[in-house]
């Protein structure tokens, strides 16, 4: 037997233990920078864990985001992981993550005129990896960011369109730094934004879950602080996957641990490890 052969046996004994349960192990995935420094390495954490998807954002090891880096790179990693049985669920970009035309800081002039050029790109990066979501921001924060709402609306809906044609479905990411930073501000701007090519990467805050559509809930965050009981980040993840699962999510949950280096992985490994005992517990 093959290692590819024995970590899909695995994988797949432990989907079928697990199979009597709403949550289970193949519904944890992680970002592959972010669990290992070699592609080698997160292919092996991914496989230790038990996971059946992970998510890409950068090359391990490096800064070079794959959605608007080389294809040789996208290519390269879509090899490498349908060679481990492992599938992307997410393609993680920086699209619309900086400084708009109309706010109160100096645009990045020169990406905003391209958005739809990088968008291209990571369509293209998603089309290689076999992913079918993108994740995507509002633009970097503004004092008054409820008045930039129409504005994200307008600008994420000419991209749904063109995501449409292709069967990509942006996922808008709530985020402290950027105008959609709440739960409310996710509402408000989901609101504007109809198109079923937009849903929602989802960040749990304090509160405000109620406030949310539920069936635009497509992806889950979980920053491994949070899991942590001492830390000023704590939140009460079995009541989050307890509610979500009440309100019939199908989604996944991502394990959010930071930048990679060699001293991190062993604490990588202890989020994991906390977060699939949650999960034991509400299943």
């Amino acid at each position: 037997m093959t290692r590819r052969e024995l970590f899909v046996g695995g994988a797949a004994c432990t989907t079928a233990l697990w199979a009597r349960n709403h949550w289970d192990r193949s519904r944890i995935s992680a970002i592959t920078d972010e669990i290992g420094i070699t592609a080698d390495d997160a292919a092996s954490f991914a496989h230790d864990a038990g996971m059946l998807f992970v998510e890409v954002r950068n090359l391990p090891g490096s800064n070079r985001e794959y959605a608007t880096g080389r294809e040789a790179d996208m290519q390269a990693t879509a090899a490498h992981l349908a060679n481990e049985s492992l599938k992307v669920s997410i393609v993680n970009t920086s699209l619309l993550k900086f400084a708009w035309p109309g706010g109160e800081s100096a645009p990045d002039q020169a990406r905003w005129d391209r958005r739809m050029d990088d968008l291209q790109k990571a369509l293209r990066c998603a089309q290689l990896m076999g992913a079918d979501k993108l994740r995507i921001f509002a633009g970097t924060r503004v004092p008054d960011p409820a008045g930039m709402f129409q504005r994200i609306a307008d600008t994420i809906g000419e991209m749904a369109a063109e995501c449409e044609k292709q069967k990509v479905t942006l996922l808008l990411e709530n985020d402290p730094d950027t105008n959609v930073a709440s739960c409310a501000d996710l509402a408000a701007v989901m609101k504007l934004v109809p198109s079923r090519a937009v849903g929602i990467n989802w960040k749990p805050a304090p509160d405000g879950y109620a406030q949310l559509p539920k069936k635009r809930i497509l992806n889950v965050r979980v920053p491994a602080p949070s899991l942590v009981p001492s830390r000023p980040e704590y939140m009460n993840w079995k009541a989050i996957l307890t509610a979500l699962d009440k309100d019939g999510y199908g989604g996944r949950i991502t394990l959010e641990v930071g930048a990679t280096h060699s001293g991190s992985l062993d604490a990588a490994r202890e989020s994991l490890d906390q977060l699939v005992h949650i999960v034991r517990e509400v299943s």
